[in-house]
């Protein structure tokens, strides 16, 4: 596979170029604007399928790869660190300054969830800050890394403390840029707040779930990555799956969220029913037409949507294996027409945020 670049006027395609770059927030990093995520390594893709995963990745002209410390999912202390290991070994003997590699620091182990690492004890502080990042290099096999990335925040802790911690990471060369993940305008602005009061690097990035299902972060952080210069890194730009359509007759037996609303525990379903319910399903169904008449599978609809946004440096995606990366690469330089961008708000104002 190879990357390129498509405009989409009116109706049509033209094919032209090559996969886009675009800078992440102020910092010197400059990334492919499709980045593969690599959750699903180690329990939903095999070692084999992983790294064609990354191999055809890199030939389509992703430069860009996303993982964490916790990774696979779901997060276990078995596997936890497993897929950062398995990108270690499929890294070696490639320049590494050919590739953008970002990961995460597990957020408090008192908060909405407990990680699977440090037993249990996960913190912000300078002692977790500095295990995890060891351990994310060790496992990676590299000495720094592109992007380092706070997975969920603990805003009862003082933000100097974190942040002081990551602005060594960045002056010792172990990390070129600093992200949050999973946050809100609140925390954006107290992290900018504090690195300007204190004189310590300031953040590049957002990561959070974002997608045609779910626009919560249009309505107030957008204009805080707009006014700052900050990139945001959406998540999920498939809402776990759902806008690909499988689940619009039911739910199949082999998909993400199966196994959390048939037989998952209570914080498993509740956080299945938010993606997969009758909301997102109808506004799926909706986007999808709007696709059928585009001539695009509505895959490719919502990737190129995710990133059709001014504040967006590069767009996550998630794959099983290859075979389901065709539709997402099909989104590389895509820009989606006014007619277009028009319809699909239609439908986000009949069916209001179906992810609440």
């Amino acid at each position: 596979m190879r990357g390129f670049v498509c405009l989409l006027w009116g109706v049509g395609w033209e094919i032209f170029w090559l996969m886009e770059k675009r800078r992440l927030g102020r910092s010197g990093i400059v990334v492919s604007e499709i980045c593969m995520g690599t959750m699903t390594f180690g329990t939903q893709a095999d070692k084999e399928e992983s790294f064609r995963i990354m191999s055809e990745s890199v030939e389509a002209g992703i430069d860009f790869f996303d993982t964490a410390e916790v990774y696979p999912v779901p997060p276990t202390e078995e596997l936890a660190g497993l897929t950062e290991s398995w990108m270690g070994e499929w890294m070696k003997g490639r320049p590494r300054e050919s590739l953008i590699i970002a990961s995460k620091v597990a957020g408090a182990a008192h908060g909405w969830f407990c990680p699977p690492v440090r037993h249990g004890k996960a913190a912000l502080d300078r002692v977790h800050l500095r295990k995890a990042l060891e351990g994310s290099l060790r496992r990676l096999g590299t000495d720094y890394l592109d992007l380092y990335q706070v997975h969920w925040p603990d805003h009862g802790m003082r933000a100097e403390d974190t942040l002081e911690v990551l602005d060594e990471f960045v002056k010792e060369g172990k990390v070129r840029a600093i992200g949050l993940s999973n946050d809100n305008s609140y925390g954006l602005m107290k992290s900018l707040w504090t690195s300007e009061a204190e004189g310590l690097t300031r953040v590049d990035s957002v990561q959070n779930n974002f997608s045609l299902n779910n626009r919560r972060d249009e309505d107030e952080l957008a204009e805080c990555l707009r006014r700052e210069q900050v990139s945001l890194l959406p998540y999920s730009p498939l809402g776990g799956g759902v806008l690909t359509g499988k689940y619009n007759e039911g739910v199949p037996d082999d998909a993400r969220f199966s196994e959390y609303l048939k037989a998952g525990g209570e914080r498993q379903r509740a956080m299945a029913t938010r993606f997969v319910n009758e909301g997102t399903i109808a506004s799926t169904r909706a986007f999808g037409e709007i696709a059928k008449e585009l001539g695009l599978d509505v895959t490719t609809l919502a990737t190129a949507w995710s990133k059709q946004h001014e504040y967006v440096a590069s767009t996550i995606v998630g794959v099983r294996s290859v075979a389901q990366m065709e539709p997402i690469l099909a989104a590389a330089g895509l820009v989606l027409a006014e007619e277009t961008l028009a319809k699909i708000n239609e439908v986000s104002e009949k069916i209001k945020y179906p992810m609440g």
